[in-house]
């Protein structure tokens, strides 16, 4: 073997970057490259998911319309997807379970991806639970295919020409799941209202990943999944 040869074993080459089936959302991207135009609202229709490119110095709101929804939301370095929001690096940052508005997102290296700038919910979100796919859905009792976050985030890039390795933890926004004295964790509704909405301020160019999480058979959206919707605008 040339001494300049690396040798990668087999099992090495596998990465979590291929969907376990479709659905719309590898078909409906906002636009070829994923680039918005700023302003302009966008869907993202229940039970699916969809990439946006925000550069730095943008802000993106992301809308729970109805108030009843979850949104799984990641976001990666827009020219390094191997550097991504890491919840567990931003919680060394701010000492707590999940960012509050005014938080800085970290990512795997310790650098701000994002500010979490403006939050009208009553800031409930979560940051323990693993974005949902087929085998937790088996679990639950399905027979056959479901609709899944982790699904919708792999479609979602590939529909603008990117591509994950790696399924990270998402930030669950609108999710809640309350920690009870005994560290025992439940799966509850909502409690924010239509129209509430978030904002982060991009603080390097990234991709922003939103699934509208299509879990139907716990609470957490109140067993109907919804649409939600985001602007992405300058400042």
């Amino acid at each position: 073997m040339n001494e300049s040869t690396h040798y990668v074993p087999r099992c090495c080459e596998r990465d979590n970057g291929t969907p376990d089936t479709f659905n719309d959302t590898i078909k409906s991207p906002i636009s070829a490259d994923g680039r918005p135009e700023l302003g302009k609202q966008y869907i993202v229709p229940a039970r699916h998911g969809r990439a946006v490119k925000v550069l730095a110095g943008e802000t993106i709101r992301i809308i729970n319309t109805y108030g009843t929804q979850v949104c799984d939301m990641w976001v990666f370095k827009l020219d390094d997807l191997s550097e991504y929001f890491s919840i567990e690096h931003t919680r060394g940052e701010i000492s707590r379970l999940n960012p509050e508005q005014g938080d800085a997102l970290q990512t795997t290296r310790r650098r701000p991806i994002l500010e979490f700038s403006t939050d009208t919910s009553p800031g409930i979100h979560d940051t323990l639970i693993a974005a949902c796919n087929q085998e937790r859905y088996k679990k639950l009792g399905v027979d056959g295919y479901h609709d899944n976050c982790t699904d919708n985030l792999r479609q979602a890039l590939l529909a603008i020409g990117l591509r994950t390795r790696e399924i990270p933890q998402p930030l669950n926004l609108w999710m809640n799941i309350p920690v009870a004295g005994n560290k025992t964790v439940s799966f509850e509704p909502t409690v924010s209202k239509a129209g509430d909405y978030v904002e982060f301020k991009a603080a390097m160019d990234c991709v922003v990943v939103m699934s509208a999480c299509p879990q139907d058979l716990v609470a957490v959206n109140s067993m109907k999944p919804m649409d939600v919707h985001f602007i992405v605008q300058n400042g």
